[in-house]
This record gives C-alpha cells, structure tokens and sequence, in this order.
C-alpha cells in the first residue's frame, strides 16, 4: 500500500490547482451526521461553500463534528432560515440551481450536462425538497435508482452528484481555464 496520499500520487497531479464551482445548500436536513458527511464531501471534492437552511444544523455541534473530522472548520458555510431569497441571490451571481430529487421530470444524473457554476439543492431526508423550493430550480436531477427503495442517503447522495460533477468539470476543458 502507498504510503503517501492521493495528491502526492501522479494520478493527483491531474487535480492539482482545480478549483470545482460547485455550492450546495441543505434545506432542513435534520440529521446532523448527514450534515457533517455533507462537510467532509464538500472539503474532499473542494466545493466552494455550504449553505445550511431551515432547521439544518450547524457548527459547532458534536455530531457534525465527528462524521466531518475537522471539515467544518475548512469549508465556508453560511446558514439562513429561508432558503428562497438566497438561491435568488445565488442565481443572480450566474448559477445554475439544480435541485437533486427522484422526480419524474428530472434528468438523469448521467444526461445532465451542467452549466457551471452550480448550485445543488438538498432537501429533507424523507420530505424532500419543499415544492417552493423546487419550483425555483433551473434543473432538476435525479439519480438512477435500481432497487426497490427508489432513493438513497441524502449525503450519500451527495456524495454521488458531487463526484459526478468534479468528473465532468474536468473533462469539460473548463478546469483549465
């Protein structure tokens, strides 16, 4: 086994400098091991920052702490009680807001071909994401389900669409910019 991390590998080097304009912004994710995975994912992938709405918990609390490992204290955050005016905000700064749900008009997460940057919306872990809320996405993404629960962990989730974007950055050119 390599003794040294990723980054010092050659398969590293093909990351090194990139920058991933990507947000995500968690709208009343009760479950603050959730909310700590979404810190770790956030700071391994270098997102650019994570916005904590509603009732979504946040720093300094034990449990986020324990499933981020330190990530809380690297990656910016903001929180807002209503999610509504600040993807607005966010939108105007030239964001595409995607809302990742398992709607039937939603594209599969494969197809999609994102316009950089975005903002990923995550919602409830068995709500989902507010109507009001969705309504104001300029995508909505679902990620294939196979299986008879039709759905996945919210960070989990995150954790796919996530990855999936960083692959598809860097193959769009645009990381090299």
């Amino acid at each position: 086994m390599d003794p040294f991390p990723f980054r010092a590998t050659r398969a590293g080097a093909l990351y090194d400098g990139l920058s991933l304009p990507v947000s995500v912004l968690l709208d009343n994710v009760r479950s603050l091991y959730n909310v700590g995975a979404f810190f770790r994912t956030a700071d391994a992938a270098g997102l650019e920052k994570l916005y904590l709405c509603g009732i979504t918990g946040r720093p300094p609390k034990r449990a986020i702490s324990k499933t981020a490992l330190g990530a809380e204290k690297t990656v910016p955050w903001e929180h807002a009680w209503e999610p509504g005016p600040l993807l607005e905000k966010i939108r105007s700064r030239g964001y595409e807001v995607v809302a990742v749900e398992t709607a039937v008009h939603a594209l599969d997460l494969f197809d999609w071909a994102p316009r950089f940057p975005v903002c990923l919306v995550f919602g409830h872990e068995v709500e989902g994401i507010r109507e009001e809320l969705s309504a104001l996405a300029d995508t909505h993404v679902r990620i294939p389900m196979l299986g008879g629960k039709h759905s996945l962990n919210v960070a989990t989730a995150g954790g796919v669409v996530v990855y999936e974007l960083l692959r598809k950055f860097r193959m769009s050119g645009l990381a090299l910019r």
